[in-house]
């Protein structure tokens, strides 16, 4: 097992920049999560790591040495494949054993390392069958277990999932985390599925365009984005973005939002905070789970938004609603228990201490929680 470490990476494909001077530690036994959009780069820098790609400059180690020049069999890794990579003709028994066969390991090793992986796996019973007669989840199992073989220093993941339907996804996602916290093999698992990303990982590294955006926990990151690209790729349904501006009443400061008017803190050191503001365009990022149906919150004043509902959608623990303020498009994730329709008007409550500020122009956090209720 071995620290990952990139400095300064850049790879380009021709005039095409897909991963952007990427610097990032993967502690030793660490499950890091590379999440973004399509084509943002973090497979490539999955690549880079594995050695399926050359990089344009920079330097990447694992432990200790750096790994630019090494061959990728020598780099003493194992990467699992979306599309899973078995061998058609081979029994299970036999794809999961065909490198260490190639290693030259003993017949009695490779035996050993076999039928643990596959206690491990739950797949004792598949060893003799071939890859055509396997489901999705079970094909998905026989690569895990070529990599667990191995015994390699790191586990690569590129989107092994995304081929599984929703309710396998889940399971496996439970089997591939649990199989780290018991195997603490250093593991780096590419997804675009944030869920993922948030459910899986000690730490997620959000990428956009070839550029490292945020890393940080799970919870750090969804609570705490650096930004409206982080903000808005974490959490589901994505956080809603309001153009406001900053207004001055008298001695307060508010956000003024065209439907309505939110007051920035009332403190000293609020005002020194954001009295430069004054007159600005800022951003207002609410996530739709912390808007309520105001029937349900009767005893709060400020916070306020109204509304008129576009679209009601049951999803069982809660109601969407998608409603328009002004110009802006909403959705509040609401108490099931909502009587709202679609064409009525309807006033939301915001939970004002959990509310973000961003900066219109470079769409970088200015504030987290900066109302007062």
């Amino acid at each position: 097992m071995a620290e990952i470490r990139l400095e300064n990476v850049v790879k380009r494909f021709g005039t095409v920049t897909a991963v952007d001077h990427g610097t990032l530690t993967i502690e030793d036994q660490e499950f890091v999560v590379l999440v973004g959009p399509s084509g943002c780069g973090k497979s490539t820098i999955l690549r880079l790591i594995a050695g399926l790609e050359e990089m344009t400059e920079g330097y990447i180690y694992i432990g200790d040495q750096i790994v630019n020049y090494v061959e990728p069999k020598d780099r003493d890794i194992a990467m699992v494949f979306q599309n899973y990579a078995l061998y058609p003709h081979m029994n299970v028994y036999m794809n999961m054993a065909f490198g260490l066969k190639l290693r030259r390991f003993s017949a009695e090793e490779m035996d050993r390392r076999v039928h643990e992986a596959a206690a491990i796996l739950g797949i004792d019973e598949l060893l003799d069958r071939k890859p055509r007669q396997l489901s999705g989840g079970q094909s998905q199992r026989v690569a895990m277990g070529r990599a667990i073989v191995r015994k390699p220093k790191a586990f690569l993941f590129d989107e092994p999932l995304s081929n599984l339907d929703a309710k396998l996804r889940v399971s496996m996602r439970g089997e591939i985390r649990n199989l780290h916290d018991r195997l603490k093999t250093t593991t780096v698992y590419v997804t675009h599925d944030q869920v993922e990303a948030m459910t899986l990982a000690d730490r997620v590294v959000v990428i956009n365009q070839g550029v490292i955006q945020q890393v940080g926990a799970p919870l750090e990151v969804y609570d705490h984005p650096i930004n409206t690209f982080v903000a808005g790729f974490i959490g589901s349904p994505a956080m809603n973005f309001i153009d406001c501006r900053v207004v001055q009443d008298g001695p307060n400061i508010l956000l003024d939002g065209e439907s309505f008017q939110f007051p920035l803190s009332a403190t000293k050191d609020g005002m020194q905070i954001f009295s430069h503001l004054l007159g600005k365009e800022v951003i207002l990022g609410l996530r739709p789970e912390d808007i309520e149906d105001r029937e349900f919150v009767k005893d709060q004043k400020e916070g306020i938004i109204k509304a008129t509902v576009n679209m009601v959608e049951p999803m069982g623990a809660n109601v969407h609603l998608r409603v328009a303020s002004g110009m802006h498009h909403i959705i509040a994730c609401v108490s099931p228990k909502t009587r709202a329709k679609a064409g009525e008007n309807i006033d939301l409550v915001c939970d004002l201490s959990k509310v973000h500020l961003f900066d219109k122009e470079t769409e970088k956090v200015i504030s987290k929680s900066p109302i007062t209720g």
